[in-house]
C-alpha cells in the first residue's frame, strides 16, 4: 500500500486508538497499533509506519513508552482492517 493509503485509512477510520488487523505479502497477519511519534512525517514520506504490536499493545497504552514499537515498510502491508478487538 502507499503512504497516502495507509494514512487515509488511519484518519478516516478514527483509528489513532484502534487496533487494526494487518496484512502482509510475505508473512501472517497480525494485529496492531499505529502510532505517532516525533519522526512520524519523515517515516510517513517514507512509507515507513510505527506499529506496536500483539502483548505490547496493552503496555503501551498505560506506558506510551515507543520502544514497543516496531517500524514497517508499507510498501508491504497488503490491507488494513479494524480488529474486533
Amino acid at each position: 500500500m502507499t503512504n497516502d493509503q495507509i494514512e487515509k485509512f488511519i484518519l478516516g477510520e478514527g483509528v489513532s486508538k484502534r487496533n487494526v488487523t494487518i496484512h502482509f505479502k510475505t508473512r501472517n497477519p497480525l494485529t496492531g497499533l499505529f502510532i505517532k511519534t516525533a519522526d512520524y512525517d519523515e517515516l510517513k514520506s517514507k512509507n515507513f509506519w510505527r506499529i506496536v504490536t500483539g502483548p505490547s499493545i496493552e503496555v503501551w497504552k498505560k506506558s506510551q513508552d515507543a520502544s514497543l514499537a516496531r517500524i514497517f515498510n508499507g510498501s508491504e502491508i497488503t490491507k488494513l482492517t479494524l480488529s474486533a478487538s
